[in-house]
């Protein structure tokens, strides 16, 4: 109860003290949030409020003024996303999960192009794999959207859009950080998290380039919990990432764009929960390779986006039975390749999107269990689709398409989605939009859930899912933001492991709740940002993975000079379950709830120069609150960064 007065008290003061500077800020900027344009609706530029679909975005100015934290960290602060492990030593797996969701029900763009990991169990992709410098801005779409994006857009889309070039002919930034790397109970001196970040673009004639180096280092924290005095061994982590874009604008028309992204990381792991280890160790690496060549004729629009994603993981992991350290190989790759058209139809008021999308995926996996061979581990699709967007004069929207998916594996499957969205109100006063969609998705189980030599099972059928939603987007001026919406999500031949045959095999699951968002503007200089998810779903023994029942996100934001930014957020994260299928952490076949937590941020960046220059720092966990993420395993306690951001 203390800590929770004094979160409101910080609040309050922040609040108190902005007041006291407001007659130094410059007139706020005024955006209308319903102007918003989204591309991950349709593929194509489309303003928000012309779809009935929620979409959330993580803007470019939001990502400046929280230098040096993660996608994940930025992730985990939007409603209806919880991020398991978001808190634990970055060695430790990330799992993204929407809704209620699993991780596998949520694909991941970038670019607009799919990406995961074919060799995976689940086959989900790895955030960590990404860097928040080389990222523009982030836009998340809920609920199921197989129609334009086929397997895995079961609870929703994230859409990573990386940087530009600018019109300069040359620009670039160089950016530092250092902070530490505690648990709430074990301190180390020093410095354990480093970062560093360049990068260069520009833009010469009719060719355009960006090229961003990224580098990494965090240690000082072990992975696994120790339940004595005894400290546990550090676990390091250290990532590197390459991106080079590279554009030529051949006539008003006609452009290309390419590019060639490595990320790769190292990194030590424990033997499990509560159980060190000094010798496990792993490192995982992604390249990726694409090309779009983009066509603009008469009232409409083409584009062929073609791309190829490696991802290789190898393993090294003590084997307590012989006594000796077993390797484990992974290499997963896939071949993307999606022909879409846009055309206008203006005498109708109608957009007509249609595409094609081929995919191929393989996976070679060596391990002391086995092998997965990739001439028998893999499959193709074929997939046309069609969307047709109808927006009237009168305030009223309408989206309704569907998508054949010709699976190589399984056969063949067929999803749709509708949705609508109406302007009730809209004035330079206020607005309120009306929302409703409903929408179909499928999951195609893994190549190793197909394949595996043990447990996988080539009857599998795809995982149908479906969902309703229907809410609403409001504003009063620039002072009041609310959207609320309510999502029922059924599942079908969700795919499970089958404790009993040691198989996988089909279940299901459902999941149903609210979603609120407001932002609150009172004065010029300050922004309230609050978000709560109320998740109701089935709590059976293989879909119970930590999802809270409710979350509240509070951030607010303070611009009380024009070179300075505040920001105050507060996270409140209620119980969580786990079934303890074998007694691990107390009696065989019960639940372990996971207490509720709380957790204050702040963070700030003060700007000179025009911008040239940036200094930023951030102390997390502020009231060093120790508490559990994931059972065994370690969380970071109170922790300081600060870093500088140059630009010429």
């Amino acid at each position: 109860m203390k800590k929770q007065l004094l979160i409101v008290s910080v609040l309050a003061c922040s609040f108190v003290n902005s007041n006291l500077f407001s007659q130094d800020l410059k007139e706020k900027e005024k955006v209308e949030k319903l102007g918003e344009v989204v591309v991950t609706a349709t593929k194509f530029a489309l303003k928000k409020e012309h779809t009935g679909k929620v979409i959330y975005q993580i803007s470019q100015k939001e990502i400046s003024n929280n230098a040096g934290k993660t996608v994940i960290d930025l992730l985990n602060n939007l409603p209806g996303i919880d991020v398991r492990g978001v808190n634990t030593n970055p060695s430790e797996p990330r799992s993204t999960y929407v809704r209620g969701g699993r991780a596998r029900q949520v694909l991941v763009l970038i670019d607009g192009v799919p990406v995961s990991d074919p060799s995976g169990i689940n086959q989900e992709y790895d955030l960590r794999l990404l860097s928040l410098n080389q990222i523009e801005k982030i836009e998340v779409l809920k609920g199921a959207s197989s129609t334009l994006y086929g397997s895995g857009a079961a609870t929703g889309v994230i859409n990573i859009i990386l940087k530009k070039a600018t019109k300069k002919e040359i620009t670039g930034t160089y950016e530092v950080s250092l902070g530490t790397n505690n648990t709430a109970t074990v301190n180390n001196a020093g410095f354990q998290d480093m970062n560093q970040n360049a990068s260069v673009n520009g833009t010469l004639g009719n060719f355009n380039f960006l090229t961003s180096l990224n580098v990494s280092g965090i240690d000082g924290m072990s992975a696994a919990k120790s339940k004595t005095a005894a400290n546990f061994d550090a676990d390091k982590y250290y990532s590197r990432n390459g991106l080079l874009k590279v554009g030529y604008q051949f006539s008003k028309k006609v452009a290309l764009t390419s590019f060639y992204n490595f990320d790769k990381f190292n990194y030590d792991f424990d033997a499990g929960a509560f159980n060190d280890s000094d010798i496990n160790n792993g490192n995982q690496s992604q390249f990726r390779v694409g090309v779009k060549p983009s066509f603009k004729y008469k009232n409409g629009q083409a584009y062929v986006l073609a791309s190829i994603n490696q991802v290789k993981r190898n393993l090294e992991q003590y084997n307590s039975f012989s006594k000796a350290t077993d390797e484990y190989q992974f290499n997963g790759r896939s071949l993307n390749l999606d022909v879409v058209n846009k055309i206008d139809l203006n005498d109708f008021n109608l957009q007509l999107i249609t595409g094609v999308n081929y995919q191929k995926h393989d996976n070679n996996t060596i391990t002391p269990f086995g092998k997965i061979d990739p001439k028998t581990a893999n499959f193709n699709t074929i997939d046309p689709y069609v969307s047709l967007v109808y927006i009237a004069d009168n305030g009223l929207s309408l989206n309704a398409g569907g998508r054949y998916n010709m699976h190589s594996a399984y056969g063949n499957h067929f999803v749709y989605d509708a949705n609508a969205a109406y302007n009730v109100i809209k004035s330079e006063d206020g607005s309120i939009k009306a929302l409703a969609s409903y929408s179909t998705a499928f999951i195609a189980p893994s190549l190793y859930q197909l394949y595996d030599g043990f447990s996988g099972n080539a009857d599998l059928k795809p995982e149908s899912n479906e969902t309703f939603e229907i809410g609403f987007e409001g504003n009063i001026k620039d002072i009041v933001n609310l959207d609320v919406v309510y999502f029922n999500r059924k599942e079908k031949d969700a795919i499970i492991y089958d404790n009993t045959t040691f198989k996988y095999g089909n279940g299901s699951s459902n999941a149903n709740g609210i979603e609120v968002n407001a932002k609150i503007a009172p004065a010029k200089f300050i922004d309230v940002n609050i978000g709560y998810t109320y998740t109701d779903k089935d709590l059976t023994d293989d879909f119970d993975d930590y999802i809270p029942r409710h979350k509240i996100v509070v951030s607010t934001d303070i611009n009380a000079y024009e070179n300075l930014f505040l920001n105050v957020g507060f996270r409140n994260v209620g119980e969580r379950t786990l079934f303890d299928r074998w007694g691990s952490f107390g009696t065989a076949g019960t639940d372990v709830i996971l207490p509720s937590y709380n957790l204050l941020d702040i963070n700030a960046n003060y700007t000179l120069l025009e911008g040239t220059v940036t200094f930023f720092g951030g102390i997390t966990n502020l009231l060093n609150e120790d508490y559990d993420d994931i059972i065994g395993y370690s969380t970071r306690g109170r922790n300081f960064k600060f870093g500088l951001r140059l630009k010429f």
